[in-house]
């Protein structure tokens, strides 16, 4: 059965682009139902609209998660998403929204975890080089109300250039963080990834 995924995303959606290629390329028994956005110029919504998918930005001003959360949980649910995605989300999501999708939203985050937790984007890769790291990475985890710490699906690593910026390593990560979110979807869709108490288990 095709696996309806959900997206909330902030930014340019850089990491959404290589899951809609493997999804029109067959790759991956898939479907996104709606990409949602608390910016309405962000350029992730301009992306799922240029490959029919829905993109629906909601004003995040004045409103609190929970209510933020509530719009975009009853837009999932009305369209039978199973998986959320969190691609450059630059929001907390609150803990009714980890209870609603428990081991059902998976994060992205640009370091190896627990290094550089609640940090974000380019910051994480200028921390690295200031702190003269060798290795850096990225890490898709389950989100739960506390930030950074739930359950981590899947790490990769990324050897550090001594010419790196936080630029060109923020491009290498990004390249990581597509890998594995393909990888890791797949595996969902099959139910090969199982959660027992905060650690993920991969099946065969």
């Amino acid at each position: 059965m095709t696996l309806k995924i959900g997206v909330l995303g902030s930014t340019k959606g850089t990491d959404l682009q290589p899951i809609i290629d493997a999804i029109e390329a067959g790759e991956i028994d898939a479907e996104i139902a709606c990409v949602i956005s608390d910016n309405e110029d962000a350029f992730i919504l301009e992306r799922a609209r240029d490959h029919g998918i829905d993109a629906i930005a909601m004003d995040y001003s004045g409103k609190d998660r929970l209510l933020f959360d509530k719009a975009a949980a009853s837009e999932f649910d009305k369209r039978g998403v199973e998986l959320v995605l969190l691609i450059g989300f630059m929001r907390i999501v609150s803990p009714w929204m980890c209870k609603q999708y428990e081991n059902r939203i998976m994060n992205i985050h640009p370091s190896l975890l627990p290094l550089f937790s609640g940090e974000m984007d380019t910051n994480v890769h200028e921390e690295v080089l200031n702190k003269g790291l060798k290795v850096t990475g990225c890490t898709l985890h389950f989100v739960t109300p506390k930030v950074d710490e739930g359950p981590i699906i899947m790490q990769k690593p990324v050897m550090v250039d001594d010419s790196d910026t936080a630029e060109t390593l923020k491009e290498k990560v990004q390249g990581a963080e597509q890998e594995i979110l393909l990888e890791a979807i797949k595996m969902f869709s099959e139910g090969k990834i199982k959660v027992e108490g905060n650690k993920v288990k991969t099946l065969a």
